[in-house]
């Protein structure tokens, strides 16, 4: 959400960030029915003052024994009686229609964002690592994980396409890299772990950005509730309408929990495979900040990514998003990319996103300094710390052996109950 006197001081400003986007102009439309709205509450608070004093000169009046004018006051309350609520339902109108046009806006992306609307104009930032060499053709995950566990058919039977089922060695695998990155992201890295709901209502998915553009992207049940894309939601929903105090920021919110995404505007693209499935886990790291904390806390909340790749000695690289490949609520986006040897190819594995005061304003979350009356719009961040299943791919495709074993990264034996290999036929 964007802030209206933004805007009213300066549209033409405000439209060049939007065609950055690729969007068209908006502002001569919110400006004008903001004006709209202005002209219509001051006519109210005029209103409501006149039948005030109206009233109170009814009572003079009468005091007076001037029972004409005491008459003509009543009338005049009376008409003012039916203008009001005439007036008041008129702003409500105004209101929800400067709401949803501001509602439905992308963010403003930061300055040091690339131009371009595609990935192909996203930056390389760095990368780290050396793409492992085999003696073997490289086989991708779904080939690897066949005979370890990995079960596309059975998924299918009972769910359709876009859903697996893990059992044995690949399963106690998935589960070990999601407890260990939990573990590294609330010991090392100072996240708060939360379990949180899994199902929430329209407010919510509101106040991070996916409604009203995105529910196409989502799953809802029949009782008006959505499974939540990501954790993103519920922990970024843990400061809606509160008044956080300064001092006490950053917060920062770690969980483990299922994703659902319909991957409606996805068709045909990584139908095999797991590498973009309708259900899958994820770790996910919110922070909540002051504005001046932002920019650090992004790079921050990078670092704490990137350490679960680098401890997995898994080659990856850092990418800056250009403009039209961020989501639109994003301010600025950094992505992680992890080599697939099977793929011969990067492929995203973490977008940690800083979204300014966007989805604060949205949700009406804001913080007060000590000794302030006035309170801010706090600044908001989010981001894998990784995505579990992807992690799971880049693991078996980087430690696969010729005899089709996958070697456990060392990180992850005290999770495996020592188990140091996954050997196809020993469930």
């Amino acid at each position: 959400m964007h802030d209206i006197r933004i805007i009213r001081d300066d549209p033409s400003a405000f439209d060049r960030q939007l065609k950055r986007r690729g969007h068209e102009p908006a502002a001569t439309g919110i400006v004008a029915s903001d004006a709209q709205l202005r002209a219509v509450q001051t006519e109210l608070q005029s209103a409501l003052a006149h039948r005030n004093d109206a009233s109170k000169a009814i009572g003079r009046a009468m005091g007076a024994g001037d029972k004409d004018e005491a008459e003509r006051l009543k009338a005049e309350v009376a008409a003012l009686k039916t203008r009001i609520p005439e007036m008041e339902e008129r702003e409500r109108v105004l209101k929800a229609e400067l709401a949803d046009m501001l509602a439905a806006l992308p963010n403003h992306p930061a300055d040091d964002v690339p131009e371009g609307l595609t990935e192909e104009d996203n930056v390389v930032l760095k990368t780290v690592g050396d793409p492992p060499r085999f003696d073997f053709d490289a086989r991708e995950h779904d080939v690897i994980a066949a005979p370890l566990g990995l079960d596309f058919e059975a998924a299918a039977a009972m769910s359709g396409a876009r859903f697996a089922v893990m059992r044995g060695q690949v399963a106690r695998l998935h589960r070990a890299l999601g407890q260990w990155m939990l573990d590294v992201q609330t010991r090392d890295h100072g996240y708060l772990e939360a379990n949180v709901p899994l199902l929430v209502r329209d407010e919510a998915v509101f106040g991070t950005g996916q409604l009203p553009k995105f529910s196409d992207d989502l799953f809802r049940t029949t009782d008006g509730r959505w499974l939540i894309p990501t954790a993103e939601v519920p922990l970024t929903n843990l400061v809606r309408d509160q008044i956080v105090a300064a001092e006490t920021l950053p917060l920062r919110f770690a969980a483990l929990t299922p994703c659902f995404r319909s991957e409606a505007g996805s068709a045909g693209r990584d139908t095999k495979g797991m590498i973009r499935q309708h259900q899958f886990e994820k770790v996910e790291l919110v922070s909540v900040v002051a504005a001046d904390q932002s920019e650090a806390e992004l790079e921050r909340k990078v670092r704490a990514a990137e350490t679960i790749l680098e401890r997995l000695n898994l080659p990856y690289r850092r990418m800056l998003l250009s403009v039209g490949d961020m989501s639109a609520t994003a301010r600025k986006t950094i992505d992680l990319e992890v080599w697939l040897p099977g793929q011969n190819m990067y492929r995203e594995i973490s977008s940690i996103s800083q979204f300014g005061d966007f989805q604060a304003r949205r949700m009406n979350a804001r913080m007060r300094r000590e000794g302030e009356k006035k309170t801010e719009f706090m600044h908001t961040l989010n981001g894998s710390g990784l995505a579990v299943g992807r992690t799971l791919v880049a693991v078996l495709e980087n430690y696969q052996q010729a005899d089709g074993s996958v070697t456990v990264p060392e990180v992850l034996h005290p999770y495996m109950g020592g188990v140091t290999e996954l050997t196809p036929g020993n469930d």
